[in-house]
């Protein structure tokens, strides 16, 4: 077990209903002029944007608001959702919607918050020393943005994803009503669980462990597997939404990471290219470069893998862990077809070219500065052979 440091200052409103506290929320927490920031058109044909501006109204907060965030959430926005606080007086941020909706809001807050361009601080050529205070409504259970200190964006030249970590962008507040996530796709919904298991996984697949943090992680990840299958047959059922929304927000925002260090993320940052260059949807991608991942470090922690395929899978032992292990990455493949989420980049509409797995590699080789995972360190050049072995 390692030391560690555990944070999340974020306040969780749960349960039914919870979305008309939302003004209140913003009241209690100092804000008086709000930029309500969203995406498409889903949350006013919901009638959510409704009822969030007549909550704002009932408290006396001022607002202006910024739609268009779309999957990836582009810098380009992030820098007018900037321009747009600052000639309007904006003190606090609500964005209203998902991981790109709460990660677009974060940006902004930093780039409001200090002088400069914004981009410097997710190219890692500068450090903010503030953010504007964001609270968060959660319309998709995915990201975990809600209650973690991360925020992607994506770069329109050149297509370049990137994340900045920084606790001074953990939100203030989160509504959370998994009844606000039954009019969601059935595809955006597993994204969500997608991701959610890899926001686990991601800490779980590491160089050490805490019995307890195990334990937690393996449940966690047990039940939102459990509920997505559930979800399939019956996307209205309120024990499985809430269940997944809670699961989210826990799964990245520390909890199952604690004893056992900062998590490999290898998939993460293999999947933000294939994001950036292609722009899929962020679940989907990293389920289909999960199993060529996994198969292609699982010879460095092969107890590691046998335990997760055992544990969270339900793989009897196969007489020696790498055979388990395989046989849990088979298990693991296997679900994701149940909920009809790519197991290969074929499978996710994406076949890219020598040229294009090399530029791929080249980029994420180069957000990472050269060290990228912890089961295994990843070369750039075992980085383009996961992509090319994930076609």
């Amino acid at each position: 077990m390692m030391n560690f440091n555990y944070y999340t200052p974020t306040k969780v409103i749960f349960g039914k209903g919870t979305l008309d506290q939302v003004g209140q929320q913003v009241k209690d927490f100092g804000g008086k002029k709000v930029l309500i920031h969203y995406g498409g058109g889903s949350v006013k044909r919901s009638g959510v944007l409704d009822r969030v501006k007549a909550s704002l109204d009932q408290a006396g907060i001022g607002w202006t608001e910024l739609g268009g965030v779309v999957p990836n959430p582009r810098l380009g926005l992030v820098r007018q959702g900037i321009e747009l606080c600052r000639k309007e007086g904006v003190d606090f941020l609500l964005p209203v919607g998902g991981g790109s909706v709460i990660d677009s809001a974060k940006a902004i807050g930093y780039g409001v918050a200090n002088d400069g361009d914004v981009w410097d601080f997710y190219d890692f050529k500068r450090v903010p020393t503030a953010c504007m205070p964001v609270g968060a409504v959660v319309t998709i259970s995915a990201a975990g943005s809600e209650m973690s200190n991360s925020s992607v964006i994506t770069k329109e030249e050149g297509g370049i994803k990137r994340s900045y970590n920084s606790d001074m962008g953990r939100p203030k507040f989160a509504i959370m009503d998994p009844e606000l996530t039954m009019t969601l796709p059935d595809y955006q919904t597993a994204c969500g669980c997608a991701d959610i298991l890899m926001h686990t996984m991601e800490r779980y697949f590491n160089v050490d462990t805490m019995e307890l943090t195990d334990v937690l992680a393996e449940g966690l990840m047990r039940v939102v597997m459990d509920e997505a299958r559930v979800l399939v047959k019956d996307p209205k059922n309120y024990e499985a939404r809430a269940n997944v929304m809670w699961a989210g927000s826990l799964s990245h925002n520390g909890l199952t990471g604690c004893g056992a260090g900062n998590g490999d993320w290898a998939c993460h940052r293999l999947e933000h290219e294939v994001g950036g260059m292609f722009d899929v949807a962020h679940g989907a991608g990293l389920a289909a470069l999960w199993g060529t991942w996994a198969r292609y470090v699982l010879p460095e922690k092969p107890g590691r893998f046998a335990q997760f395929a055992v544990n969270v899978l339900g793989v009897a032992p196969q007489g020696d862990d790498t055979a388990t292990a395989l046989k849990g990455i088979e298990a693991m493949e296997e679900f994701y077809r149940e909920i009809k989420m790519p197991t290969n980049l074929r499978e996710l509409g994406v076949e890219p070219t020598e040229e294009q797995i090399l530029e791929l590699a080249e980029k994420c080789d180069a957000a990472n500065r050269g060290a990228l995972g912890v089961v295994k360190r990843l070369t750039r050049e075992d980085m383009a052979e996961i992509y090319r072995r994930a076609k």
